[in-house]
């Protein structure tokens, strides 16, 4: 935002003119209140560049970054659950139950079998619902050794759960155990706040998966940190993990921190 710039210029007697004058006074009070709205957004524009700088670091698909967005999708979810509550889809099935369905037609067999893959039919029990078991998120950085922390994250005494060094490159893994059933449209959702103003809305389609004891691990995109004395602090944050019928499998809030250097192998 530039600013309101005036300029007298010359030394000739300028003629009375009330009107003139008027309009003169006007302006006065308009670069008056031009430079009173530039005190208060200057206040706002570390906060609006700290965001930037997230958005730019963040190399993972996003949606909407409007302010509410989490409020929205969770209201898209329950309207969702209760559309399909009020619309009858019909029951589950079982992955059995399933593979018995249709199972003199040759081209469905070997359809689901190549989507449940090597599926132990005899593991995963009668039940419809699938299940999903995040069990740990790691934090992968160039010449750092991989920090794999459990779910739900073990807090220090300040309650912060990691730390991360300013303009660090890394990235994300979580490992998680899918039973049951075939879970589809897994998604990864994660917010970040700083002194209560969202500066990273993360959505990431992570995809469909069946069932298996093993667990699966997914890797997301290299993101950096912002840096900069505005960008070091405490964050909050929340991660969630949804299907595409809006089952929630993970709900978590913590918190962590930015800071100049990382911190000393304990």
């Amino acid at each position: 935002m530039s600013a309101v710039m005036g300029a007298l210029s010359g030394s000739k007697d300028i003629p009375f003119n009330p009107t003139g004058m008027e309009k003169e006074g006007e302006k006065s009070i308009t670069k008056s209140n031009n430079c009173a709205q530039q005190g208060e957004l200057a206040d706002e524009d570390e906060t609006e560049n700290l965001s930037r700088k997230f958005s730019s670091a963040s190399l993972s698909s996003t949606e909407n970054d409007d302010d509410g967005i989490d409020d929205v999708d969770d209201e898209d979810d329950d309207a969702k659950s209760k559309a399909e509550k009020e619309l009858d889809l019909g029951p589950q099935f079982s992955l059995k139950e399933q593979l018995e369905k249709d199972k003199d037609d040759e081209s469905l067999r070997r359809w689901k079998e190549q989507l449940l893959g090597s599926v132990d039919l005899s593991a995963v029990g009668e039940n419809a619902e699938p299940e999903v078991k995040i069990l740990s998120l790691t934090i992968l950085s160039p010449g750092r050794p991989d920090l794999v922390l459990p779910i739900p994250f073990a807090s220090n005494s300040k309650g912060c759960a990691f730390v991360l060094k300013d303009g660090s490159r890394y990235r994300l893994k979580f490992s998680f155990i899918v039973s049951n059933n075939i879970v589809s449209g897994l998604k990864y959702r994660n917010t970040v706040w700083k002194t209560g103003v969202r500066v990273e809305n993360t959505r990431v389609m992570l995809g469909t998966f069946s069932p298996q004891q093993e667990p699966y691990t997914y890797e997301l995109e290299e993101e950096t940190t912002p840096s900069g004395m505005f960008a070091r602090g405490s964050y909050s944050a929340r991660t969630k993990f949804v299907d595409d019928d809006g089952k929630c499998y993970l709900d978590m809030n913590y918190s962590f921190e930015i800071r100049k250097d990382w911190p000393s192998p304990s």
